[in-house]
């Protein structure tokens, strides 16, 4: 999932980058938001406030300002299906945080002077307190710009924005397509602006581990070499551009000649001024590499990293939990889920202790694709049925659903990485372009077949597809609430859904129920796993080898995890708190209801507001449980 874009694909200085990039202007701003003022006191004068006339006015605020939020970032617009800003890419520069983050800032002021809280309705109040929380995590992460690294075991830079001009940028004319040419150029820029801002982090002596710096190179090395430039085969914003440009040519909208121009365009502005800006990135990273630690370590060693930690721990669990306490939750969480592995490991009569189950699961060949094109279509096959099952059950169990569609596809070759985790894309808004749920097949061996059912529905349905798309089709709230991106919401609901999916009466084969528990066993390692490595000391190798005696997971996927949580700190943590905190709100709802209590109803309470923190859905489902109480 992306964060706020819901890629995870985009780590967390990039993150911080694409919301941050700054193309608007202000003095429009000002001036909106002086007749907002204007309005406001107005509204004061009068005697009586309807609470429900009220939060419209505050809604109708909100979207003004949400789509000057917008303008800031052009690839943004393009995720939600727009064609504005259509050949730009966003200011990735720190002088552009700073300018959003100043933004945000005057917004929350205007926000307390134009509104008085006790006049809204609940409805109100929660997006009211909402818009003051997102700013509230940016001012308390900006003392901290340059502890995020430019790259990690999930991508960068250096493949996400390639990722984005061939996947996201859609071209249906040939101004399309020169808007695409356009913005080559606009993403060879921002690469420049996120070199300069990992060679600032690295004067600070913040660097991440060495094996970032070579998947790093890997990656720039894939999108930068090949027909334009030198070696063998086609780089793929290229073969891309081909394609697109032929696509337009067999449609009849352009014509041989014109054709030929825009590839030949393509190519001017792929050597000119996509090659030099990876080639520097790419030298500078073989340069500076040798100064990151080979044996990599937490945060904690980094200048000012407790408090960088504890401000992501904060950040990604929307909690006060402190590590430690993240830590006891976690192999709390381990002990118990061993128990429940040890039930179905006597219920198939495997004989033997439970590590050598786990050894049996890790390397029988009875539960993997053979690593072979045939293999893998075997896999998407398998994938794509239990999606068409699990549909069939959705309207037992919730309210709303969701329209858009949703696809399973291979990540491409230029980024996929063996062992890697699947991921979720969202699609637009409208629907036009669908959800895509994406799978790393480049080493099958890392894909136990015990695991997929249950990946399948923590990123499908009733998962990160279903969830996400809801609150990109809600109504009746502020635009950005559809919008929002809260990771212990997003993720707590997604593991949830595992264990949801088993009540349905999915998982009916026991290996693959103990891949649900090897999966919920994985969300709770990692609250073990990634405050050890932070903040107690933990090394690389000793995070494996926790990972290794308390799961099946294939080794290679358990390195690919650690070097993940390595590079993006207190993010893992997430799952978990989340997927607890849902469960514990069910329980206190069904305690509270008794007979009254309806699955259907929680779940339309839990999706029907978008993501919020933990705090805030807390809140939100006690007044429904009130609602419902008083009939």
């Amino acid at each position: 999932m992306r964060l706020k874009l819901h890629s995870p694909l985009i780590p967390s200085l990039l993150a911080v980058a694409i919301l941050s990039g700054c193309q608007g202007d202000e003095s429009a701003h000002t001036s909106a938001s002086a007749l907002d003022a204007g309005n406001a006191a107005v509204a004061e004068g009068a005697q009586a406030v309807d609470p429900a006339a009220e939060t419209q006015r505050l809604t109708e605020w909100f979207n003004k300002r949400y789509e000057e939020r917008l303008q800031f970032s052009p690839i943004e617009l393009s995720y939600l299906g727009r064609k504005d800003q259509y050949d730009q890419v966003d200011d990735m520069s720190e002088a552009a945080s700073a300018r959003e983050l100043a933004w945000q800032a005057k917004t929350v002021e205007e926000l307390k002077q134009n509104f008085n809280y006790d006049n809204l309705t609940e409805a109100g109040k929660e997006s009211y307190d909402l818009w003051v929380f997102q700013y509230e995590q940016a001012k308390a992460a900006e003392p901290f710009k340059r502890h995020g690294y430019f790259a990690g075991e999930l991508g960068g830079p250096e493949a996400s924005l390639p990722n984005f001009l061939i996947n996201i940028h859609k071209v249906d004319t040939a101004e399309d397509m020169q808007a695409y040419i356009a913005r080559i150029d606009g993403i060879s820029r921002a690469m420049g602006q996120m070199l300069e801002r990992a060679q600032l982090s690295a004067k600070e002596g913040i660097r991440p581990p060495r094996f970032a710096y070579d998947l790093a190179i890997e990656r720039a090395q894939k999108v930068s070499s090949g027909a334009p430039f030198a070696g063998e085969g086609e780089a793929p914003i290229y073969t891309d551009a081909k394609g697109k440009i032929e696509a337009l040519k067999k449609a009849g909208k352009i014509d041989d000649a014109t054709a030929a121009e825009l590839l030949g365009q393509v190519e001017a502005s792929l050597k000119e001024n996509f090659k030099p800006v990876y080639d520097q990135y790419i030298a500078w990273l073989q340069q500076d590499r040798d100064n990151a630690s080979e044996e990599p370590q937490g945060v904690s060693s980094l200048p000012n990293g407790e408090a960088y930690y504890n401000n992501r721990l904060a950040n990604y669990t929307t909690t006060d939990l402190t590590a430690d306490q993240v830590h006891q939750i976690g192999l709390k969480e381990v002990a118990r889920i061993r128990k429940e592995m040890e039930a179905i490991k006597e219920q198939v009569g495997f004989e033997g202790n439970l590590q050598e189950f786990f050894t049996f699961i890790r390397n029988d060949d009875q539960f993997y694709y053979p690593n072979t094109d045939e293999g893998r279509e075997g896999y998407l096959t398998e994938t794509r049925g239990f999606l068409d099952d699990i549909e069939k059950k959705l309207p037992e169990y919730f309210g709303i659903l969701p329209k858009a569609k949703l696809v399973v596809k291979r990540v491409e070759p230029f980024r996929e990485v063996a062992g890697g985790a699947q991921h979720y894309q969202s699609g637009t808004p409208d629907g036009s372009r669908p959800g895509t749920y994406y799978v790393h097949m480049s080493d099958m061996s890392a894909l136990s077949t015990t695991d997929m059912e249950t990946v399948t529905y923590h990123e499908g349905s009733p998962g990160h597809h279903m969830q996400i798309s809801i609150a990109q089709e809600l109504e009746g709230i502020p635009q950005f609430r559809t919008q929002a991106h809260f990771t212990p919401y997003i993720e707590g609901w997604a593991l949830y859904s595992e264990l949801l999916s088993k009540e349905m009466g999915q998982f009916q084969d026991p290996y693959k129920d103990f891949g649900r528990l090897t999966a919920e066993m994985w969300r709770a390692i990692r609250l073990v796993v990634d405050t050890g490595l932070h903040t107690k000391g933990w090394t690389q190798e000793q995070a494996v080898e926790y990972f290794l005696e308390n799961s099946a997971i294939p080794e290679s996927a358990v390195r690919s995890e650690v070097r993940r949580y390595l590079t993006l700190p207190g993010q893992a943590t997430s799952y978990k708190i989340g997927m607890l905190k849902i469960l514990e709100l069910r329980q206190q709802a069904q305690e509270a209801l008794g007979d009254q209590f309806d699955i259907r109803g929680f779940h339309d309470t839990v999706l029907g507001g978008g993501a919020l923190p933990l705090p805030m859905l807390e809140a939100r489902v006690n007044r429904w449980i009130e609602e419902v109480q008083q009939g």
